[in-house]
């Protein structure tokens, strides 16, 4: 009897020994990084009425997630004459937009004026 009463005890330390650790992981909480793209996107476009069309930037920060969303603000035709934007998303821990701003706007068929070195 005293090794079912001694693994009794044993499990029931245990198990008060990972309720603990769960308490203090706050990371399980956070959605996963695809999540929180996905969220990220659908929360700009109800916001904006533009379509997100791609995700350019991404990174987990202290204060949550940041991201840099390419957006289509105009359609023309031909396609390359389309106006984009790039828009710097703020989002909180579980991925719930806490504010944006557009950084940029160009023409879908133009090259990147940013230069990235010396030259």
């Amino acid at each position: 009897m005293s090794n079912t009463h001694n693994t009794q005890q044993t499990q029931s330390s245990q198990e008060s020994r990972n309720s603990q650790k769960s308490n203090h992981r706050p990371a399980e909480n956070r959605p996963s990084p695809m999540e929180v793209l996905r969220n990220a996107r659908s929360q700009l476009e109800e916001l904006t009425g533009m379509a997100a069309e791609s995700v350019s930037s991404f990174e987990q920060t202290e204060e949550g997630w940041s991201l840099e969303v390419e957006v289509l603000e105009l359609e023309r035709v031909p396609d390359t004459m389309s106006l984009m934007a790039s828009y710097q998303v703020e989002l909180d821990p579980q991925g719930q937009l806490a504010g944006y701003r557009r950084v940029r706007r160009y023409e879908r068929g133009r090259a990147d004026g940013r230069r990235s070195g010396g030259h």
